[in-house]
């Protein structure tokens, strides 16, 4: 044992005078080990603060931990990954409230939340529309409930000098070839727009108030073409247990859906960016981008561009300007641009002329001077949302849905992913994607008795329908009258039947015993979501049921694979620069070999066997390996504490989903620093082993023949 421990350190010796007699090999050798160690410590740990912060953004804004679905889908659940495509071709849960009862059997499970992710259709509003409801409102307070008092009279006056001044400026974009429109105006609009926009029209509008709504109603309103139709991502649920089990969710405007009420909540994202004011939304977005992105208008093309569609955008601004607002923009403008121009309209392409040097000025005046005379949200908080979308079996269904409020998730408030989806109850949810509701069985159970049908079997089929007699112990067939006293497509256009259809309340029961597309799941313990699901799916078999359990990246689709994505680019990149470095790193060890034959041959000579020469060069190689390494890996670590302090900024609005807010704050773990180490060590060893066997096949004679 002492002989070794004095070969050892004897190896050890010669091996730390070589590391600084041939110091260029060590700078190089250490400066790429070095790099690598500093990348492996850096890359890991922002890759696995990325996945800590995308779980939180997923697992605490929609998905839950886990996901729950029928196993007899013919497709996968991805909440996340087919935005804006079709519905999922996923079977529903039928009896929710057993699911629910398996699931809250296993002992981890905390929440169950059941879910059905769709898209519908939703008509933004049309600014002459709403003037118009709201002028018969007033026609109909004077004429049918004799309302003649002086404010109404002032209110009727002023809305009608409104949509007067629309059908106005519908008449100059007509005559200036800017109305929008895909096709040319059939000859009978561009002569009811003439008539509309006529002297004789208004002069006559107080002698049939009616007559001439109509006119502007069926005519006029439908040329104004500045309501868009919106595609709507929606999540239907039961409100009150989704706010309990993810709470990020802050409501920002209104409330919260009541319990047994059937309601539509925008998620504060969506609302702003398709219900906003155009003008006023491009103003939001490059404040957003000079204060969080540091961008200039000067620069930048995207903000550029926002200035462009700004300045061209204003007729959905004029449109809401009646006469009076007209003269007060009017005023408030010359003011503020200090000019003498009368037209309201070239006002404000000049206002919203911004540039880097005007822009805050511009933009505190608008929100401070303009803005409370408009509607900034083309529909309201409180207002009835009128929702269409397609049946799985191919049918057009509509909802009438109050908007109670909008919502978002805390850190992530800009997030487009986080923010793309709204919400409404579950009771609509089931209505619009087809599924059978207890009103609905109501309903149809009302109509078949008011028509008199039965059910018959497939084989008396043809004898029932054609021309057998009628079975003594049928009902009477009820008479034609009553049949048409039952409307078939109740609930399927937007009527007064409809409306208070929307409005009435359902027992919440209701939201148990029906059918769900899936169910969010959230776990106590989230180092046993593997177990979990496990235990879930055997609950399920257990009882019956058809259950899949998933975790919260498989359910959030391409999103949740970012970071296996991002790890696995990581990965890649760290084995083509250690692969690069074995190469460098083996030929400099090549050449320091060449140039050590003499030694070498000298070792051998005076006894040295060809394991100590071995030992020598592999340990020269690990010393070189771990220091470097060692400094590398100090270097990350303190980079990584600068950042976890300060945070790396979200440069981009999907960014800020990705890490889970506004910045990520990475943290650095031993097992990180460990990983980095045996990393380096391993190309260490493998580097020398070449090299080492070079040396190992020098002899003295060579030594001696080199000398010479």
């Amino acid at each position: 044992m002492p002989a070794l421990l004095s070969t050892l350190f004897v190896i050890a010796e010669i091996a730390f005078r070589n590391l600084f007699a041939s110091k260029w090999k060590t700078l190089i050798v250490g400066g790429i080990i070095g790099f690598g160690a500093f990348l492996v410590v850096v890359g890991t740990s922002v890759v696995d603060g990325v996945d800590r912060a995308m779980r939180r953004s997923v697992t605490g804004s929609l998905s839950g931990h886990i996901q729950v679905y029928s196993s007899h889908s013919k497709g996968e659940l991805e909440l996340m990954g087919s935005m804006g495509g079709g519905p999922m071709d996923v079977e529903p849960l039928n009896d929710y409230e057993r699911i629910k009862d398996a699931v809250r059997s296993v002992p981890n499970v905390a929440a169950v939340v059941p879910m059905g992710v769709d898209t519908a259709l939703v008509s933004s509003g049309n600014t002459v529309d709403q003037a118009l409801s709201k002028l018969r409102s007033t026609i109909n307070a004077m004429e049918q409930q004799g309302d003649k008092s002086e404010e109404t009279l002032k209110k009727y006056n002023a809305q009608k000098a409104h949509v007067q001044q629309m059908v106005s400026l519908l008449r100059r974009e007509l005559a200036n070839g800017k109305l929008v429109s895909d096709q040319a105006l059939a000859e009978e609009d561009t002569a009811a727009l003439d008539r509309a926009a006529s002297d004789e029209f208004w002069s006559g509008f107080d002698g049939d108030r009616y007559d001439h709504l109509e006119l502007l109603e069926n005519k006029i309103a439908s040329l104004a073409m500045d309501a868009d139709l919106l595609q709507l991502r929606y999540v239907g649920t039961d409100p009150q247990a989704f706010a309990r089990a993810f709470d990020r969710m802050t409501i920002v405007d209104g409330e919260l859906i009541p319990p047994g009420k059937r309601g539509f909540m925008f998620s504060k994202y969506m609302y702003e960016e398709m219900i906003k004011l155009k003008t006023a939304r491009g103003l939001d977005k490059i404040k957003h981008a000079m204060e969080d992105r540091k961008e200039t208008i000067a620069v930048s093309p995207e903000l550029q561009r926002i200035v462009r569609e700004n300045r061209t955008g204003i007729r959905e601004l004029m449109l809401q300007l009646d006469a009076l607002r007209t003269e007060e923009f009017r005023k408030k403008l010359q003011t503020f641009l200090k000019t003498d121009q009368q037209d309201v309209a070239l006002l404000l392409n000049s206002f919203f002329n911004t540039d880097d040097q005007n822009f805050i000025e511009r933009h505190d005046f608008f929100y401070r001077e303009l803005a409370p005379q408009l509607e900034l949200y083309r529909i309201r908080i409180g207002d009835s949302l009128m929702i269409k979308t397609f049946t799985k079996s191919g049918y057009v269904q509509s909802a009438n849905l109050k908007v109670y409020g909008t919502y978002s998730f805390q850190g992530l408030e800009r997030s487009p992913q986080a923010g793309a989806i709204n919400m409404m109850d579950l009771v609509s949810f089931r209505e619009l994607y087809g599924f059978m509701t207890e009103e609905r069985a109501a309903e149809i159970a009302a109509i078949q008795k008011a028509a008199g049908a039965k059910e018959v079997s497939r084989e008396n089929a043809e004898s029932e329908l054609f021309g057998a007699r009628p079975s003594e112990t049928a009902e009477p067939a009820q008479p034609r009258a009553a049949v048409e006293a039952v409307d078939p497509l109740a609930g399927l256009r937007g009527t007064r039947e409809l409306k208070e259809k929307s409005e009435a309340a359902f027992n919440p029961a209701e939201l148990e015993k029906g059918v769900a597309l899936s169910a969010a799941i959230v776990v106590k313990d989230e180092e046993k979501i593997a177990d979990t699901i496990r235990a879930i799916e055997a609950a399920g078999k257990e009882r019956g049921l058809p259950l899949k359990a998933i975790t919260w990246q498989q359910a959030s689709g391409l999103i949740g694979q970012f970071a296996t994505l991002m790890r696995a680019v990581l990965y890649a990149t760290v084995l083509i620069i250690f692969v690069v470095a074995l190469v460098v790193i083996n030929n400099a060890l090549v050449m320091a070999t060449l140039e050590r034959v003499r030694e070498f041959g000298t070792l051998r000579a005076v006894g040295a066997q060809r394991r100590f020469i071995l030992a020598m060069l592999v340990l020269e190689s690990i010393v070189i390996g771990i220091s470097s390494g060692a400094v590398g890996a100090l270097l990350g670590i303190g980079l990584l504490v600068w950042l976890g302090r300060v945070g790396i900024p979200a440069v981009t609005l999907e960014l800020s989903f990705f890490f889970s807010g506004p910045r990520l704050f990475p943290s650095v773990t031993p097992e990180q620093v460990m990983f980095s180490f045996i990393t380096v060590l391993i190309v260490s060893v493998l580097s020398s082993i070449y090299p080492a066997w070079l040396a190992m096949r020098v002899s003295p004679r060579e030594a001696m023949s080199a000398e010479d």
